[in-house]
């Protein structure tokens, strides 16, 4: 049917409202293309270039704005309420499917431990199912190669596939591959292993949905049974379940308890002494410390040895030393040094999704969805990896790669300069080859392939891309060099220090020119540098300088510091710390014993972040990337804490990540495992029907309710998370712009 174009003021609208719709959607998403339909009638259509209407664009996502949509209408005619469980709504296992008495939650049926899981397919996917199905059972088929994603979780849903279609006598080989080229396909259909060969890993695959199914099921409602109604009634809402999970409860842990630091942190004043110096008409400073031979050697008046805990301590050092006449400076000391910084490790999916939210301020959920597109467009090797290090194998093919980079053009210079200088040869001995640290998949690297998709991409997924291909062109490089000086400059029987740093071989650090970011000087750590930069004539004219070299005072003053509160995670660093978590494990021993092992998977980090923030218990400044927790978040960790502690603490996490590695290497059974579990679950479930500590929550709600005063003042709204967006004045240029945008495109 013809679509009817109407002017927007035929219909009593503004169309000025509508520019400044378009402006906003400019400035806040990604948008190629727009229709806007009023009673019927078209009021604004048109596409930004390249795009235009005549040609269809691809779509994504639709299904989650219909869904939107529907939900909006139906909680608006009274059909569903805020305050409705999605189970009642989406089919899941659910433990009525085993008892019809488990319907209703009680603690009495509480632990619930089924013999046997069952499964069935989801109805809303019963057709294709059935497709799948169907091809499998064909009789001309002898062999079926499993080609689902490389990993645990992609075992995990051919299995289930197989089980629940009844694959029994049928030929099964496992493709496994680290990229979607062709060469990579064909190579994995050539080397496909017999299916029989992954047993342990699809075990360790079942055991890892039993034990979030076993936890989630029982600690949840446990927990919303006991505690629902104490926690709902404080934020003055109808009803309140409360959401355990095995990874989610330990992450929440983890910002909780760092946003707690941060209220706590008293700021200590420091004050520090620095001397104003000039040599060779150039100005640089020196800064105090109280080392051996200083009158305030270990005194008890200093804020570590380089400043004082008392303003008026610092100011008198300050007159001890003017009173010393004539005040002359003199060289104690110089020391000349290179330091070598090597190229970082390559990218896993960790890493990158932190540089990413550094970068470009986006979610690891989003870096996942780029780098997975990135992936299916075959421009780079599997995403959700754990590896920074290339296998030995790779590393001998490694120039297939850096051939295919001399057309893209943006890097093109240094593919080349790679290939003539041969250094790719020689990588499979260095540390970015490591046979060892690879599980299943080696880093994510560009495959060379795919380039002619690199103009379909959007903006930030050709950044992303480039992100990706410097990372990786840069470990063929050598060192950056620095050449660094010490100067050690005495004045009136105290020391000063000055340190200098300057860039004399650029090594690999020419590689990290991006097209779109002027990184900072930052170190490895992102801190910046305590040496001062200089230029490479002054180094020379340091050089000069011998023990007795007098320079000129320009003065002394007097600097106050504080110090710093801990830093809150963003999503990038939430990742990495999820990645890392063996390492905030006190136990020696324990962080030994599960060293290499995190919360979650690379394939699942993104994810459960993206659930806290839905569910309210984290909040996610979308500008800035950092986390925070909720009121809401915050009472159901005070909850967590006084029922199932160990829930919140990385070591219990990551420990049973380790074990379902064990699995998977066929070091330990699954029934030895699955025994842990469900002791684990029945111990804790019945300690905490034996609790009778409801009341005494209310304390712990109160200490943290001060800090959420805007919600708890419109108390029903209690644990949402709400941001404001500040107006600022547009331009004239872009409102020009956005005006003729509408111009052009409404008919």
């Amino acid at each position: 049917m013809a679509a009817t174009y109407v002017k927007p003021g035929e219909l009593g609208l503004n169309p000025e409202k509508l520019t400044e719709m378009l402006t906003e959607l400019e400035q806040t998403v990604e948008i190629h293309s727009i229709s806007v339909r009023f009673d019927g009638k078209v009021i604004l259509e048109g596409a930004w270039e390249p795009f235009s209407l005549e040609k269809p664009q691809m779509m994504h996502s639709l299904s989650k704005i219909g869904t939107s949509i529907c939900l909006g209408f139906a909680l608006d005619e009274g059909k569903i309420h805020l305050e409705d469980k999605l189970l009642d709504y989406v089919r899941d296992e659910l433990p009525e499917e085993y008892d019809p008495a488990l319907k209703r939650w009680s603690l009495e049926t509480l632990p619930f431990l089924p013999e046997n899981f069952k499964y069935e397919v989801i109805p809303e996917v019963k057709k294709q199912f059935n497709i799948v199905s169907g091809l499998l059972h064909r009789e001309d088929i002898e062999t079926i190669y499993v080609c689902t994603d490389s990993g645990r979780e992609g075992e995990y849903i051919y299995r289930l596939v197989a089980q629940m279609a009844g694959i029994k006598d049928k030929k099964q080989k496992r493709v496994w591959i680290d990229s979607q080229t062709e060469e990579e396909i064909l190579r994995g259909i050539r080397e496909a292993k017999d299916e029989s060969e992954y047993d342990n890993l699809s075990a360790s695959a079942y055991l890892r949905a039993k034990e979030d199914y076993l936890m989630g099921i029982n600690f949840s409602r446990l927990l919303s049974l006991k505690y629902g109604n104490a926690v709902a009634s404080y934020l003055g809402t109808k009803y309140q379940s409360i959401s355990v999970g095995r990874v989610m409860t330990c992450v929440l842990g983890m910002v909780v308890r760092r946003e707690r630091e941060i209220r706590s942190f008293v700021k200590t004043p420091f004050y520090r002494v620095i001397a104003g110096l000039s040599f060779n008409g150039r100005n640089f400073e020196g800064e105090w410390r109280a080392v051996k031979g200083s009158r305030y050697f270990n005194s008890p008046l200093l804020y570590k040895e380089n400043g004082f805990q008392k303003k008026e301590d610092a100011q008198k050092l300050i007159d001890e030393l003017k009173a010393q006449n004539p005040l002359i400076p003199r060289v104690l000391k110089m020391e000349r040094k290179k330091e070598n910084k090597n190229a970082p490790l390559l990218y896993n999916l960790a890493e990158l999704q932190n540089d990413c939210a550094r970068f470009f301020k986006i979610s690891p959920d989003e870096t996942l969805k780029v780098v997975q597109e990135l992936y299916e467009k075959k421009l780079v090797t599997y995403p959700r990896t754990d590896a920074r290090v290339l296998s030995s194998a790779v590393a001998k093919e490694i120039s297939k790669n850096l051939r295919g980079l001399q057309q893209y053009n943006i890097c093109r210079g240094l593919a080349d300069e790679i290939l003539q200088g041969e250094s790719w040869k020689k990588i499979g001995s260095t540390r970015y080859t490591n046979d060892k640290q690879i599980t299943d998949h080696y880093a994510i690297i560009p495959t060379g392939q795919g380039l002619g998709n690199l103009r379909n991409l959007s903006e930030l997924s050709a950044k992303v891309y480039e992100t990706i291909v410097r990372r990786f062109l840069s470990i063929f490089y050598p060192s950056a060099v620095y050449q660094k000086v010490a100067l050690v400059t005495e004045i009136g029987g105290e020391q000063f220090f000055s340190n200098f740093r300057v860039l004399v071989e650029e090594g690999y650090l020419k590689t990290m020119h991006y097209s779109f970011f002027r990184k900072k000087d930052e170190d490895e750590n992102g801190k910046k540098d305590e040496e001062t930069t200089c230029d490479p004539a002054f180094l020379v004219a340091l050089s000069q300088l011998k023990k007795g070299s007098e320079l000129n005072l320009l003065g002394l003053s007097m600097k106050e510091g504080e110090t710093s509160p801990p830093k809150r995670y963003t999503s990038g660093s939430m990742i990495l710390a999820m990645e890392n978590a063996g390492q905030l494990i006190e136990d020696e021993e324990l962080r030994e014993q599960i060293k290499g092992s995190g919360i979650g998977t690379s394939a699942t980090r993104a994810e459960i972040l993206k659930k806290l923030v839905f569910i309210k218990y984290l909040a996610l400044n979308k500008k800035t990337q950092v986390i925070t927790p909720t009121q809401l978040g915050e009472m159901i960790y005070d909850v967590v804490h006084q029922s199932i502690r160990p829930l919140l603490n990385p070591e219990l996490t990551a420990s049973w990540e380790k074990g379902l590695t064990y699995v998977a290497e066929g070091s330990i059974t699954s029934e030895e495992y699955m025994g842990k579990l469900e002791n684990f679950v029945t111990r804790h479930t019945v300690n905490v029907k034996q609790m009778r500590n409801q009341f005494q929550l209310k304390s712990s709600f109160d200490a943290s309710a001060p800090y959420y005063k805007k919600a708890s003042s419109t108390r029903s709204g209690a644990g949402k998370s709400t941001s404001s967006r500040s107006s600022s004045a547009k331009s004239s240029s872009n409102r020009k712009k956005t005006a003729q945008n509408t111009r052009n495109v409404v008919r």
